[in-house]
């Protein structure tokens, strides 16, 4: 069963703009704090940003704040990342991930391992 899907990847032009989607079933979406995390080619994955479960507090990494904006609809059951100026270094495989009863840490990252995952999205910043 896929408790997450991410949606949105694909190609972009440096400078340019992406939003990610990702769609959740099978668990109480709104007692999960949401999270997005992205893996770059012979990189180690990395957590970028965060929503709390009502989603009045997120968080970011320094590599993507200001240009980045994660957001969620506890209604739709979906969480988005929006992303602007993308540039050649955000180039990765991005997964989304949940976190029930958890937290959103300063950094970005969920406050405990994620039990759900997305399969991922691939974007790809290139001229």
């Amino acid at each position: 069963q896929l408790h997450l899907v991410e949606s949105g990847g694909g190609l972009v032009q440096p400078g340019g703009s992406l939003k990610l989607s990702c769609a959740a079933s099978g668990f109480t979406f709104n007692t999960a704090n949401m999270g997005w995390f992205r893996q770059a080619p012979g990189r180690e994955r990395e957590a970028i940003a965060c929503i709390s479960t009502a989603g009045l507090r997120t968080n970011y990494a320094d590599s993507v704040k200001g240009r980045f904006t994660m957001s969620r609809d506890n209604a739709k059951k979906t969480a988005t990342l929006q992303m602007y100026d993308l540039q050649s270094e955000d180039t990765a495989v991005y997964y989304c991930a949940a976190a029930p009863f958890s937290s959103c840490l300063p950094n970005g990252d969920l406050g405990s391992p994620p039990t759900y995952w997305g399969q991922g999205t691939l974007v790809t910043v290139s001229s």
